[in-house]
């Protein structure tokens, strides 16, 4: 059986416990075929900007573990941040509640710490 989640983080406040729950995830399930993905709106996307350093290795390390980091295109035009700012692998997806609900509808467990 195939694992699929979706962390959503929305406050910055909150980013080291959801990195810490991926981390806890992927020991418990790393052997297991596995879908994960963290979902950032809000002030939350600024953390994957490239010149940030607060959580930029834990976001390379987690990117080599396969887990799928998205940021909400509506959020990043409200904090005026261009995709150009981002760490290359972090994808953008047009409405972050849309990606959601659509993950939710695809069988994906929603996390939110």
């Amino acid at each position: 059986m195939k694992i699929k989640a979706i962390f959503h983080i929305d406050e910055n406040e909150k980013w080291t416990l959801l990195i810490g729950n991926v981390r806890n995830l992927y020991k418990g399930i790393h052997d297991q075929e596995y879908e994960i993905e963290i979902l950032a709106n809000s002030v939350a996307v600024e953390m994957f900007k490239a010149d940030n350093p607060l959580h930029k290795r834990d976001f390379e390390e987690l990117n080599k573990l396969g887990i799928r980091m998205c940021a909400c295109n509506n959020s990043l035009i409200g904090m005026n941040i261009q995709r150009s700012e981002l760490l290359p692998f972090v994808n953008v997806v047009p409405i972050g509640v849309k990606e959601l609900i659509e993950k939710q509808l695809d069988g994906f467990a929603y996390i939110k710490p």
